[in-house]
């Protein structure tokens, strides 16, 4: 790999590791108080999978955005895609404001309607430029899928 392909692979990662490092500030400070005393549903997982599962997520999301990015950025399909991704990253640090900053479940969901939606146009767009960049992404939007659900009973049950 040429050190110039190692540095988008590095860079791709740390932005989508940053975005986690964004959203945790406000998902940290609620841990313990408020979303502690929020009643959740039996499927509710243990708070200490969060991390390690969103850290393996930003990494596979890191990696898709660099073999994209790889394909060209003169290309159109490319600047739509990567487009789409950043969007995604942005809604993705949008509902940790919104759940754990703003303690808004409700508003929460709506976003995390919009963050589903955008990522799976990230997915559409990723596969018809590399379809292995599009399945690193699939891990996401389940997880995305889940935490969609479990946001809406959370909603339901306060």
């Amino acid at each position: 790999m040429k050190f110039s392909n190692l540095a988008k692979l590095i860079s791709t990662i740390l932005i989508c590791e940053l975005a986690g490092v964004i959203g945790a500030v406000f998902t940290t400070s609620s841990i313990g108080g408020w979303y502690s005393g929020l009643i959740k549903p039996d499927f509710s997982p243990p708070n200490w999978i969060f991390g390690p599962v969103w850290t393996t997520l930003y990494f596979l999301m890191g990696v898709a955005a660099y073999l994209i990015w790889n394909k060209g950025l003169n290309r159109k399909s490319v600047k739509i895609a990567l487009s789409f991704f950043i969007a995604q990253l942005i809604l993705n640090i949008f509902w940790s404001i919104i759940f754990f900053g703003l303690h808004s479940p409700g508003g929460a969901m709506i976003e995390i309607v919009f963050l589903w939606l955008t990522i799976l146009a990230t997915i559409i767009t990723f596969y018809k430029i590399f379809r292995p960049a599009a399945w690193l992404l699939v891990p996401y939007i389940l997880w995305v899928s889940f935490a969609g659900y479990l946001n809406y009973s959370i909603w339901i049950l306060n």
